[in-house]
């Protein structure tokens, strides 16, 4: 069955292309842009994308690509470039690429509020909009994309249906089979009209992917990582540019290519001195010649010490967040410390333990490869292993808190090797939905020791009680803050109704006044 549909598929896509190349083509060269033409004739993805918007129907597939290619010509879509955009555009953050709702899609966050009904600039935000679309598709070919409408803090102003129409139609018929949904927030009922016409538009079918939510219903589609604090989230995401928001995770590099190739099997001296310039940046050179003195004697052969300093390494790390996932527990939990350019540190480090019975698979990607390097970034775990995993920036690049790390993790066969070669194979054939994955934020302190690792037995008098009480501490400010953030959020609502009443109102008495001079004007 499932064969007989993929013959009938690929029946569809050739005479898709014949068609295409015979009735719209040959007459008109010039009418699109031969890249697109080209790319039709190649990517069997783009014509199905299309063909399945379509219902399999080629006419109306034809009819859809014509239009679809037109406007891609007339757009410049192959060419747009962050320079092909006004600067003002990318720095207000109006529109970008951040984070992923629960089903794994990506976000197109769309700030409403930052848009201003204007005809002179209306084609500079849909050129950002193609811009974005254009990227991700490129990139992510066939995955779907959750478009956030955030309406929180809008008003009249900012109702442009001219431009939401545009939107709908880059789904509808520029970019088919890319929608997922539409999360509406915070939609003010001053709006409810404009978005009857909105669901005319997209017709029956796709009335379906619209989501009105609020505070609360927004999290049945997007996790609180990935909302803002306005949303009830705890995403600590604050837009900026440059450089351009780009959530997308990539296998981190070093001097030599992607360390994924590299041999895991390093050599002894390496790890150890990567041990050993690992404590020395977290706790200074003073707690590091108190360590050495503790641990190391002259009447030990150099190989006896290194040893030593190996296994004190993993005794005195002691992390106070530990984040437990089905496969791997992690540490630390949400951040990653970095010093300062002042304090020296330079290295850090992520410590994971396999819980479960089975070797697990991991991989370690970075939203900012160029920065850091990451050794082992893509290796295996044995059952109850612990692995320490050394992250440190390279390339004379500052670490920025908008860096982010991503841990993917996932159970293998007891019978599956564990060489590049099989763990290259396993991420290609393992499922999505069997991949555990945990995110990471840099953080940069000043201090030259990180709160997120102590020293054992009181070497440095700080107990685990005094741990466990900082921690409560911090929870306790951060829970003050949400709550303040709040009460700011709740009177700026309470603001802008009172100015829609008081609007509404002098809207009234004007009307008022002016029917009263009519009649009286009449009467005269």
């Amino acid at each position: 069955m499932a064969e007989c549909q993929a013959q009938n598929k690929a029946k569809l896509i050739s005479e898709t292309r014949r068609r295409f190349e015979a009735e719209y083509v040959t007459d008109k060269p010039d009418k699109y842009d031969p890249r697109d033409v080209e790319r039709l004739q190649q990517d069997d993805n783009w014509v199905e994308s299309y063909l399945c918007w379509r219902h399999d129907v080629v006419d109306e597939t034809l009819k859809m690509i014509d239009e679809s290619f037109q406007w891609r010509k007339e757009m410049a879509v192959n060419d747009l470039t962050e320079a092909s955009i006004p600067k003002w555009l990318l720095e207000i953050g109006g529109i970008y690429l951040h984070g992923y709702d629960k089903e794994g899609n990506k976000l197109l966050w769309i700030r409403v509020k930052y848009h201003v009904k204007d005809h002179k600039t209306i084609l500079d935000k849909k050129k950002l909009i193609a811009f974005w679309l254009e990227r991700y598709a490129k990139r992510e070919n066939g995955k779907p994309i959750t478009v956030m409408f955030d309406l929180s803090e809008t008003g009249i102003n900012s109702i442009d249906m001219d431009f939401v129409r545009f939107i709908i139609n880059c789904f509808k018929v520029y970019y088919p089979k890319y929608l997922s949904k539409i999360v509406i927030f915070d939609m003010p009922w001053i709006m409810n009209a404009a978005f009857k016409i909105v669901k005319s538009w997209l017709g029956p079918e796709a009335v379906s992917l619209l989501k009105f939510t609020n505070k609360h219903e927004v999290q049945d589609y997007v996790s609180v990582e990935y909302l803002p604090s306005h949303m009830g989230g705890t995403d600590p995401f604050k837009y900026s540019y440059p450089p351009l928001v780009d959530d997308d995770f990539q296998t981190p590099l070093c001097e030599n290519g992607p360390i994924a190739s590299e041999d895991e099997a390093s050599s002894k001296e390496d790890t150890e001195s990567d041990g050993k310039d690992t404590l020395e940046t977290i706790f200074g050179e003073e707690q590091t010649a108190l360590l050495k003195k503790i641990n190391l004697t002259d009447s030990t052969s150099k190989t006896e010490e290194n040893e030593k300093v190996d296994s004190k390494t993993k005794a005195f790390k002691k992390p106070l967040s530990v984040f437990k996932g089905p496969l791997l527990h992690i540490s630390p939990a949400e951040e990653l410390y970095f010093g300062s350019s002042e304090s020296g540190e330079k290295k850090t480090l992520i410590v994971l333990t396999n819980v479960t019975k089975n070797i697990v698979a991991f991989k370690v990607r970075t939203t900012a490869p160029e920065k850091y390097r990451v050794k082992p970034s893509n290796s295996s775990c044995d059952p109850g292993a612990t692995i320490d995993i050394v992250v440190s920036p390279h390339g004379g690049f500052p670490v920025s808190a908008q860096d982010r790390f991503l841990i993917m993790a996932a159970e293998m066969e007891q019978t599956s090797g564990t060489g590049p070669a099989e763990l290259a194979q396993f991420w290609k054939e393992v499922p999505r939905n069997k991949v555990m994955e945990h995110r990471l934020r840099c953080h940069i302190v000043e201090s030259s020791k990180p709160t997120s690792l102590t020293l054992k037995d009181g070497a440095f008098n700080m107990s685990d009680k005094t741990s466990e009480d900082m921690c409560l501490q911090l929870n306790r400010l951060l829970e003050s803050n949400r709550k303040l953030e709040d009460q700011v959020q709740r009177c700026i609502w309470f603001q802008q109704l009172l100015l829609s009443l008081t609007v509404l109102l002098l809207a009234f008495v004007i009307s008022f006044f002016y029917l009263l001079y009519s009649q009286r004007s009449g009467a005269w």
